[in-house]
C-alpha cells in the first residue's frame, strides 16, 4: 500500500486511512498497511505471527522477523485499533517468547479471555519433551457476546505437510474458530497470513477476509489458493 504522506502517532508512522479492502491479500509490512486502514472495521482476527524463536525447518526454510520482537507491540496495537468494539482476536504464539507476547497484547489494550491447545498425533520436535501441540491465546477488545455453542479449548490438529509455508496451519482447524467467533457476513483479518490458510477458512465459512503478508512469495501462494 503506497502513500504520499504520513503522520506520527504514539511514536509510529501512520499513513492516511483508506477504505478497508475486502477479500484480498496485501503484500507489505502489516504495521504500515494496517496504519492506513480505518479503525473499528474488523469483526474477528485470527493470526499466526512469527514465534520469535529463530525457526528453521528440515528444508532450511525460515520465517521473516522471527529473530526480533520490535514489530510485536506496534502490530498488535494496530490490530486492536482495527477491531470493532466487543470482538475477539485469536493469536497463535511461541511459548519461548510468551513474556514478550503477553506484554505486547496487554500494552495494546487486550484482555486475555482464553487459551487454546491443539493436540498433534506427531512430534514436531524432540528435546526434554516430545513437542506435540500448538497453542493460541484468545484476546478480547471490550466484552464480546458469549457464543451459543462455545468450542472446547482443547482441539485436534491436522498435519498439512507444510508444503506451502514452513509453518502452514490447517484450514480444517481454523474453520470452527471462524464459524463460532466471527458473525455471519463478518470480516476476518489475518495480518500475518502466510500462504493464506486463515483466508481460505474464512472464504469456506462465507466470511469476508483481508490478509497481509510481508513475503512476496507467500502472498502470491495465498492469492492462488483463493483464486484471486
Amino acid at each position: 500500500m503506497k502513500s504520499t504522506s504520513y503522520r506520527v502517532r504514539d511514536g509510529h508512522l501512520h499513513f492516511p486511512e483508506v477504505a478497508l479492502p475486502e477479500n484480498t491479500v496485501i503484500h507489505g509490512d502489516c504495521v504500515q498497511v494496517m496504519a492506513g486502514m480505518p479503525g473499528e472495521s474488523v469483526d474477528f482476527v485470527l493470526t499466526d505471527p512469527p514465534y520469535i524463536c529463530g525457526y528453521r525447518d528440515r528444508l532450511g526454510r525460515t520465517i521473516a522477523n522471527d529473530t526480533r520482537s520490535d514489530w510485536l507491540e506496534p502490530a498488535f496495537r494496530e490490530i486492536y485499533r482495527l477491531m470493532k468494539p466487543d470482538s475477539l482476536c485469536i493469536s497463535f504464539y511461541g511459548w519461548t517468547a510468551a513474556d514478550a507476547f503477553l506484554a505486547a497484547w496487554r500494552a495494546a489494550g487486550f484482555r486475555l479471555v482464553g487459551h487454546m491447545v491443539f493436540c498433534k498425533n506427531y512430534a514436531s520436535r524432540i528435546g526434554l519433551f516430545r513437542a506435540m501441540h500448538e497453542s493460541a491465546y484468545v484476546l478480547a477488545k471490550g466484552r464480546p457476546e458469549m457464543p451459543v455453542r462455545p468450542l472446547s479449548d482443547v482441539a485436534g490438529w491436522v498435519y498439512t505437510g507444510n508444503k506451502l509455508h514452513p509453518t502452514q496451519k490447517p484450514v480444517e482447524v481454523l474453520e470452527p474458530l471462524i464459524r463460532t467467533y466471527c458473525p455471519a457476513g463478518g470480516l476476518v483479518l489475518d495480518p500475518f497470513c502466510g500462504s493464506g490458510s486463515t483466508l481460505v477458512a474464512a472464504q469456506s465459512c462465507g466470511r469476508n477476509y483481508v490478509g497481509i503478508e510481508l513475503e512476496c512469495e507467500h502472498a502470491a501462494k495465498a492469492r492462488r489458493r483463493l483464486r484471486l
